[in-house]
């Protein structure tokens, strides 16, 4: 909102542009243009909510391990931690407890802004997790599609599945697709 105004645009201005569909309001005072992608949503979320974490399904889409596009960007913030009211792009918020969430953070640079997402094994590891809320298929096609990846690494994915508490879960998927 400072930036526009300081160009000259009044509150009644942006207001028509919110209207005719040019800017879309991502929360209060803050404002974006309507024919960003998917990952400009990323960049918003990471502006409105400077702990959230790209995570589960927006993560396994921004990884490209499915060919599923989530209509939400999916995000963790710590479980004490508030989330703050966006209005744009739709948000689905997980709680994450110390540690899960503190775990396989990695800085990325989307249109020149650093964005927090969970890393490949995490990610796995967190559909897991989320498997009954979010689906079986989707894990499934996640796991798959990591271990037909070349930089698929089994010593760090194991290490996520006893840090994310699916190791009795995932293993004989894991050894299922590595032998099938």
């Amino acid at each position: 909102m400072s930036e526009l105004r300081g160009t000259g645009f009044q509150t009644r201005d942006i207001a028509k542009l919110c209207e005719q569909g040019t800017l879309e309001k991502v929360k209060s005072g803050l404002y974006k243009l309507s024919n960003g992608d998917v990952t400009s949503g990323y960049v918003d979320v990471s502006h409105a909510i400077p702990e959230a974490v790209i995570a589960v399904v927006s993560a396994l889409s921004f990884h490209e391990l499915t060919t599923f596009n989530p209509s939400k960007v999916h995000i963790a913030i710590p479980n004490h931690a508030k989330a703050k009211e966006i209005y744009f792009p739709p948000v689905e918020v997980y709680y994450f407890r110390k540690a899960q969430y503190g775990h396989g953070i990695e800085e990325v640079e989307i249109q020149g802004h650093s964005v927090r997402v969970y890393n490949l094994e995490k990610t796995v590891c967190d559909m897991f997790r989320y498997r009954n809320k979010l689906g079986e298929d989707l894990a499934l096609e996640g796991l798959q599609n990591y271990l037909n990846r070349s930089d698929a690494n089994l010593n760090e994915l194991s290490r996520y599945m006893k840090i994310c508490r699916v190791k009795t879960v995932m293993e004989p998927y894991v050894k299922a697709m590595l032998v099938g």
